[in-house]
């Protein structure tokens, strides 16, 4: 690809999805926004990624193909070797065994260009099978509050949507549901996120909500594939996930200074609750509950409490739930 400037550099990180790869790169290749590069990467796959790969190196898209000899050992590391790579104003990590409707790009650029000081916009879902069957399966979860802003677009403060959002959860549940503005991750200090192993996505978009305005569209043109996944199921089985989740939610609570005690004993409970029911050994579940006391100075009364606002929630429409704080 000769080495002009594009306006987004897609960033196709793959290992072991050979049985994906070709929609994949396909429905990249089929979108109706064009100013693009394709960065493919492959993190020493043991199954045909790679020459389904090799059979896209010679098209006009493909800037790089990078092929590792040793596994890093986490997707995000291979997130960071594809921006380090890119032109690209604008990033969009479209997952390997993902895929996209064809206006995917064509909407995302536009909301961006639109609002040029938003750090990323994120796009609704459809969850598909192992076969590319649209499933039931709804991670959006959007309300009226979501669908009735003005032309299916919400436009957030940063910190604001750190707080009411992504202190809970990561809401942003698929990469390839956000492009995102690489001058705005060029402004992050702390890269620690690309040396987690699961959790890493949800400190990234904490850090790049914090460089700008936060952007929603409510139009579901990604599809995010659901199968199972052999990391989350070692996440739950040693707990590392949970403590992965502690750092992150400690990292929001050193950033914002006005989070309120009762959204942080809420919270810091729900932890303690997850401790509680993990099924994973006594030994583990000691183990972590110290480190979550000592990490965030919790202790029972914020499981008690977050217990009680579970319970009585419905009755009491000023106590602040997950649901209710969500902008």
């Amino acid at each position: 690809m000769e080495n002009h400037p594009v306006e987004v550099s897609v960033i196709i990180p793959n290992y072991n999805y050979a049985r994906f790869l070709q929609q994949r790169i396909e429905s990249v290749l089929a979108q109706t926004y064009t100013d693009y590069e394709i960065i493919l990467l492959d993190d020493a796959s043991t199954d045909d990624s790679v020459s389904i790969l090799n059979h896209y190196k010679t098209n006009s898209r493909v800037a790089h193909l990078e092929i590792n000899s040793v596994n890093t050992g986490s997707p995000f590391a291979q997130w960071q070797k594809g921006i380090s790579l890119s032109r690209g104003k604008y990033i969009w990590i479209a997952e390997s065994d993902d895929a996209a409707d064809s206006s995917f790009l064509e909407k995302a650029v536009s909301v961006l260009n639109q609002y040029p000081h938003t750090s990323f916009c994120f796009l609704g879902s459809n969850c598909i099978d192992e076969k590319g069957n649209e499933l039931s399966t709804d991670f959006d979860r959007w309300t009226s509050k979501q669908l009735r802003r003005p032309h299916n677009i919400g436009i957030f403060d940063g910190e604001d949507y750190i707080k009411h959002n992504l202190y809970w959860r990561n809401y942003i549940y698929n990469a390839s549901g956000v492009v995102f503005r690489k001058h705005c991750f060029e402004q992050i200090k702390d890269l620690s996120c690309f040396s987690m192993r699961y959790s890493g996505d949800w400190l990234f978009w904490v850090e790049m909500a914090r460089q700008g305005t936060v952007a929603e569209l409510y139009e579901k043109l990604n599809k995010f594939r659901l199968h199972n996944v052999s990391t989350t199921k070692k996440a739950q089985k040693t707990g590392e996930g949970v403590r992965e989740d502690i750092y992150i939610v400690n990292r929001i609570e050193n950033y914002l200074a006005n989070i309120g005690r009762q959204r942080t004993a809420i919270r810091h409970g729900s932890f303690y609750k997850e401790i509680k029911r993990l099924k994973v050994s006594m030994k583990i579940k000691e183990e972590l509950l110290l480190h979550l006391e000592s990490s965030l100075k919790v202790n029972s009364n914020d499981y008690y409490i977050e217990r009680f606002n579970k319970s009585f929630s419905w009755l009491l429409p000023w106590v602040i739930t997950r649901d209710r704080d969500r902008l």
